[in-house]
């Protein structure tokens, strides 16, 4: 009987600081098996090390031990090189703070990653068209940042962490800068997005009612992570 690969496997992920003579663990033997097409929420207090253990996930920083392993391919094994390929097939990233590049418009700051990653100038725009169009800014496409609202802002940095096809999103609080209202429609816009597009995603998050949309529910508490 075959089994599905995961499409994100961390396996005893340990984090720790030195704060000068003494050794903080934000992260204690950690695991978590992500599978195709699975939405996982990540929820646990200011503090708690959510960043620490998604930065670890993106490949954006390397754990004091354990294995990070993403569609098969074992992560700490690879140089600088490879971790930043396997990060531009692999992994799309939403931050709290949307990051968009000011000078450009929305459908510029979408195509601009497909464009660094080789994607044909067209073909680009055409991508990300649909995605802007699916995240309901079709009317928006050639404003800058500044003329857009914190929730419009924020569904073109989704659109741009979609728009090289990852396999999985990581996304750290991405509606915790917005009001509830907005923070509501952006989420399950993309929800809808991330499931219409049968992609993984792991989603930091304090809002509890956020998270039950989701398909299930970790908790990282004193460095362990355990389902809620």
């Amino acid at each position: 009987m075959s089994t599905k690969l995961s499409t994100l496997k961390l396996e005893k992920i340990t984090r720790t600081f030195q704060q000068g003579e003494q050794e903080i663990s934000v992260l204690k033997q950690v695991c978590l098996d992500v599978q195709p097409g699975e939405i996982i929420a990540l929820v646990g207090s200011s503090g708690a090390g959510k960043t620490t253990l998604l930065q670890i996930a993106g490949l954006l920083e390397l754990p004091t031990s354990g294995s990070v392993k993403i569609g098969g391919h074992v992560c700490e094994t690879l140089d600088d090189q490879e971790r930043t390929l396997l990060r531009r097939q692999y992994l799309g990233f939403v931050y709290q703070f949307h990051h968009l590049l000011p000078e450009f418009t929305a459908l510029e700051n979408v195509m601009l990653p497909q464009l660094i990653a080789g994607t044909k100038k067209t073909q680009a725009k055409e991508d990300a068209v649909t995605l802007l169009q699916r995240m309901g800014l079709s009317h928006r496409l050639n404003h800058r940042p500044k003329k857009l609202s914190g929730g419009e802002q924020q569904r073109v940095a989704i659109a741009r962490a979609l728009a090289n096809k990852p396999k999985i999103l990581l996304a750290d609080e991405p509606t915790g800068n917005l009001d509830d209202e907005t923070a509501k429609t952006v989420f399950d816009e993309m929800l809808m997005l991330v499931r219409n597009t049968g992609l993984s995603a792991l989603i930091a998050t304090h809002n509890l009612d956020l998270a039950q949309k989701m398909d299930r529910t970790v908790k990282l508490q004193g460095g362990i992570l355990s389902p809620l």
